[in-house]
């Protein structure tokens, strides 16, 4: 059965420039773009999370550039797009009701941030019964630091999809995706 793409918060305040920058974001959108198009190439289901904070929020405020979603992954056509307010993309959405339409199939997942929204998504997800493959090299994550100990955003991304590898989650390339049709 084909997974169902599921691209989180690719929006524009993760950028060089935006509110919130992470390590490696183009590199990831190139790749999730990548792995979009292929999804779209075999008319296999799309869906986008989009992440908006209230104002005051400090990054992905309604109504400001930075929640817009990157044009590399923009949604077309009927493609669902599902707006959400906290990390874990089933809270308070439609998210779960969309998968049940599409036949609960299996979910590839693509995003931002690997450390925070991809991570409690595909738990949830996993809690869920979902089978999930999250593609590494088309999500990315900040530096972090934690009791005066700096985590760069590399070493940070790895980590969460260790763990992710741990709690049941496949992991795989946009390489791996593109040349599995």
């Amino acid at each position: 059965m084909n997974p169902v793409l599921v691209i989180i918060d690719i929006q524009r305040d993760y950028f060089p420039g935006g509110r919130h920058p992470l390590v490696g974001p183009d590199a990831a959108a190139d790749a999730a773009s990548a792995v979009l198009a292929h999804q779209r190439d075999q008319g296999e289901s799309v869906i986008h999370v989009r992440h908006e904070s209230p104002a005051g929020g400090g990054f992905l405020e309604v109504g400001t550039p930075g929640a817009e979603i990157d044009a590399r992954v923009a949604p077309t056509g009927d493609e669902v797009v599902i707006v959400k307010h906290a990390p874990n993309s089933f809270v308070g959405t439609d998210l779960r009701d969309q998968l049940r339409a599409l036949g609960e199939r299996p979910l590839l997942v693509v995003g931002m941030m690997t450390s925070m929204c991809v991570d409690a998504t595909v738990r949830a997800a996993i809690d869920l019964g979902y089978e999930v493959s999250v593609v590494a090299d088309a999500c990315a994550a900040p530096d972090l630091s934690y009791g005066g100990t700096d985590v760069d955003g590399a070493t940070v991304h790895a980590a969460f999809l260790a763990a992710l590898s741990g709690a049941g989650a496949t992991l795989v390339t946009s390489a791996e995706v593109i040349g599995a049709a």
